[in-house]
């Protein structure tokens, strides 16, 4: 398309694509076909919805040990691709909230004495008397705050257990399930899905 922001360049590199489904987060591995500075374009045997949120890690090495990063995304378009079981796959960066903002949508001023930084990671919640955790992923973090997307309903109020996938990566210390209190819940511009605003309790 003419109107694209960033120019593209044909490139043929691994990447890891994350979501959340229902029932869990699901994992792919793709190729890119050609790559900008706003998103990416792939062959995918998964058929996504257009602007479904995701996570990226490009390029992925599947033999580094230690975490890589992930960044948020949006699913812009996914096309099948002939008569295979293939798909164009067509993804958007999202852009990170500034750290003035508290993560709702810029109405209300900052509030917090540290600002928020941006951070995906995998993570599971529960509420604090459900053995069922969910998996989701954190948007951003500070010292004594977090932002994660789920596909759960929260209540303000509400008191929650989060564990990390990578505890030594995450900005938040402890071992184990962390106590945290929910103190907002805003839908995605997609409805598809919450983010879910927290602060640790004690």
């Amino acid at each position: 398309m003419v109107s694209r922001a960033y120019r593209r360049v044909r490139m043929c590199l691994p990447a890891r694509l994350r979501w959340i489904s229902p029932f869990g987060q699901k994992i792919e591995l793709a190729e890119t076909m050609d790559v900008s500075r706003g998103g990416l374009l792939f062959t995918s045997g998964e058929l996504h919805a257009a602007g479904v949120s995701l996570w990226v890690t490009f390029p992925y090495d599947a033999s580094l040990r230690e975490r890589q990063p992930e960044v948020p995304a949006r699913v812009v378009r996914c096309e099948a691709l002939g008569v295979v079981p293939l798909h164009f796959l067509a993804i958007q960066f999202e852009a990170q909230a500034r750290s003035v903002s508290n993560g709702n949508h810029g109405r209300d001023p900052e509030r917090r004495q540290s600002p928020r930084r941006p951070l995906a990671m995998p993570i599971r919640v529960r509420p604090e008397n459900v053995p069922w955790f969910e998996e989701a992923m954190s948007l951003d973090f500070s010292p004594r705050g977090m932002r994660f997307r789920s596909q759960r309903e929260y209540a303000i109020g509400e008191l929650l257990r989060i564990a990390f996938e990578d505890s030594s990566a995450a900005s938040w210390h402890g071992s184990g399930e962390i106590r945290a209190k929910v103190v907002r819940v805003a839908p995605t511009s997609d409805g598809v899905a919450v983010d879910v605003g927290v602060c640790r309790a004690t």
